[in-house]
């Protein structure tokens, strides 16, 4: 069976977003450029299903201009099948394996999983999103990339409190510019 990962960038001081809900942040950042390293290509390579709130989901549409441009969203992505988590009505990708869902991440994550095989699912944000998953006992790791920026407001990492004794540092490596570290998770 496959785990369940936040796989997300953050700033220094532990935001995912700025307080406009963007990522631009990220860009200005560049790309972890060591030789060999493959980052997201090599990560996704093992997703079966992947989720993301409402806002995420939002700025990707809204960034890539997906309703005009959905065959980026498949280059991204492929056929790999997607539960977006929302209150609101939001437009779909034309041609994109989108489930729009509310309430309790446990169904969800068992359908995901059922979806998965053996294959990883990805939480990709936000962060709230992610702490449910973790309240709940259903996320597995935590990778990070941290940025040489700090955004001073904006989205957290993981609006709740996680002690030590439920994380495991697993592995910290540089990449260009980024720290790369990879915490496995216990249950609560």
């Amino acid at each position: 069976m496959g785990k369940t990962q936040f796989y997300t960038a953050t700033s220094i001081d532990g935001y995912i977003a700025d307080e406009k809900n963007s990522l631009d942040w990220l860009f200005e950042s560049g790309t972890p450029d060591e030789p060999g390293n493959q980052g997201f290509p090599a990560f996704f390579a093992k997703v079966g299903a992947f989720c993301m709130g409402a806002t995420t989901y939002e700025w990707v549409l809204n960034h890539d201009q997906l309703l005009t441009n959905a065959d980026k969203w498949k280059e991204y992505y492929g056929d790999v099948a997607c539960w977006v988590f929302t209150h609101r009505d939001l437009p779909a990708i034309p041609g994109a394996n989108l489930h729009f869902v509310s309430g309790d991440v446990v169904p969800v994550h068992d359908e995901m999983r059922e979806v998965a095989g053996d294959r990883n699912i990805w939480v990709v944000g936000g962060g709230e999103l992610a702490g449910m998953f973790a309240d709940h006992g259903r996320l597995d790791e935590l990778i990070l990339g941290i940025a040489p920026v700090t955004l001073g407001a904006g989205a957290p990492l993981l609006p709740r409190r996680i002690t030590a004794s439920r994380l495991k540092l697993e592995k910290v490596e540089q990449q260009g510019q980024f720290i790369a570290a990879t915490y496995s998770l216990l249950a609560p």
